[in-house]
């Protein structure tokens, strides 16, 4: 199984509609002009070659914004977006995210996919159980682990091979092999 890749924002299956996805997030104002400088969060940074309007916001509400030119600078990006004239400005814009619409979401391999894809999606089991839906998902350092509701219940799952057999995205389903200490 492939890491799944994550939009931003916490999110959980009874949010609303998404409609965006984070490439990057701004983190400060660079220099008097209204540079931007923005941390990654895109395993494709090489949209930014050929995408050039993007959506500075939330998942759910964001504004447009057409890319000018952008560079390298240390682990970050540093943006320069036609309507941002000023660090008036660009100080503005802290913390936003710097998003592309869902449907330009870079196709991805088969196997992989996003982790918005998951939420929702009814977990069972591999002997056929009905453990719930997947309600939200959290991100640790070593492995996501998939928050698992069915009615007041919790379940927290790790995604981990040992756990997460198969992901049928069309049948809107996960299969788990549950371990000893898991429920």
């Amino acid at each position: 199984m492939n890491r799944p890749t994550r939009p931003q924002g916490e999110r959980s299956s009874s949010s609303p509609e998404l409609r965006y996805l984070a490439v990057g997030r701004i983190v400060r104002a660079h220099g008097l002009h209204g540079e931007l400088s923005m941390t990654i969060m895109t395993e494709f940074p090489e949209r930014f070659e050929t995408t050039e309007l993007f959506y500075l916001g939330n998942e759910f509400e964001a504004e447009p914004y057409h890319l000018k030119s952008y560079r390298r600078h240390q682990d970050n990006l540093l943006l320069t977006l036609d309507e941002v004239d000023d660090r008036t400005q660009a100080e503005q814009l802290c913390g936003l995210f710097v998003q592309v619409p869902i449907e330009e979401a870079v196709p991805l391999s088969e196997g992989d996919y996003y982790l918005y894809q998951l939420l929702g999606l009814q977990v069972i089991t591999t002997t056929g159980e009905t453990l719930g839906v997947i309600d939200d998902i959290l991100e640790t350092g070593a492995n996501d682990v998939y928050i698992v509701k069915n009615g007041d219940q919790e379940l927290l799952l790790p995604a981990i091979p040992e756990v997460v057999k198969s992901v049928d995205l069309a049948q809107k389903q996960m299969i788990v092999q549950m371990m000893d200490g898991l429920i």
